[in-house]
């Protein structure tokens, strides 16, 4: 086929006119990604400057104070610790199971399609409604008062909804052939579920503990709501403890007058990210040991 000089030009301009295009999706999309890593740089390099002075043992291991040079956050570090263990142990399981349920047994009908509407909507509810509801619910009809465990429930509910939908993508992504060959070697639909779909699938389902895990351990909203104390003088031994927890006592600092404990507030923050990343070095390494067997 015959082109003319014409026809030659206007291919090359069109091809120009992309190429210009590309370029410039490609640098908006670089500035995009440059201007978030230097606002986040600005804002920890800010915390780390300010709370670095007051960073020490005397500081993680003290108890609160009134007196700025004397607090502590000890109590707020170990009641954080039980409510983020108690709430991955009540809401991993159950999100977990429940998307199984939902992927893998449930037909698809009305009743499981207005399951998942309501589900993705409880992802989007804010997290103080939770706090309301888990004071009506589990510290008064339950008569479980303030206690950790009243606590560790509420965020149970602030999450879940999270853990159900990253489950979900996880088992949508395994592909189908794997349920097929095991069908096909004569496993029951359990047999394939437990030993094919769920370790294929656990990468995925490790990354959305890890976002909801994250979400739980920073929320301070709905332990507010719910009437967690600010102040606790020892640490918590059990679940039926009075409790207190890292944000409340970032609340607590960064609301006060004096400039003193606003750097303890930017010191809680630091200890606070360095717990949010040691726990999710953990859930990585059990990714990575699931990930690294799985090919397909």
């Amino acid at each position: 086929m015959n082109i003319t000089a014409e026809e030659r030009a206007y291919m090359e301009r069109y091809r120009k006119h992309k190429w210009l295009l590309s370029k410039c999706f490609s640098v908006l999309c670089l500035a995009a990604m440059l201007s978030c890593l230097g606002i986040l740089l600005l804002l920890l390099g800010s915390v780390l400057y300010r709370g670095m002075h007051y960073l020490d043992w005397q500081f993680i291991e003290g108890l609160p104070s009134r007196n700025a040079e004397k607090a502590g956050m000890w109590v707020y570090l170990i009641g954080s610790l039980w409510l983020i263990g108690l709430t991955a142990l009540f809401s991993v399981p159950l999100g977990v199971g429940a998307a199984l349920y939902l992927e893998e047994y449930a037909a698809d009908t009305r009743w499981k399609r207005a399951v998942q509407v309501n589900i993705a909507n409880l992802a989007g509810v804010p997290s103080i409604v939770y706090g309301l509801l888990g004071l009506g619910v589990f510290a008064w009809a339950l008569n479980l008062g303030h206690s950790i465990l009243a606590g560790a429930l509420t965020l149970t509910l602030v999450v879940l909804p999270i853990v159900i939908l990253a489950t979900q993508e996880a088992l949508r992504s395994v592909p189908g052939s794997i349920r097929q060959a095991s069908y096909a070697l004569g496993a029951t639909r359990w047999q394939t579920t437990w030993r094919q779909v769920l370790p294929a699938a656990t990468p995925g389902i490790m990354t959305g503990v890890i976002l909801a895990i994250s979400r739980a351990l920073g929320e301070a909203a709905p332990l507010v709501a719910m009437g967690a104390v600010q102040y606790v003088d020892r640490a918590p031994d059990s679940i039926w403890s009075t409790f207190t927890a890292l944000p409340l006592a970032i609340f607590e600092w960064a609301g006060r007058a004096q400039p003193e404990f606003h750097d303890l507030s930017a010191a809680a923050i630091v200890v606070l990210l360095a717990v949010l990343i040691t726990l999710n070095m953990g859930a990585a390494l059990v990714r990575y040991r699931f990930g690294k067997h799985i090919r397909w």
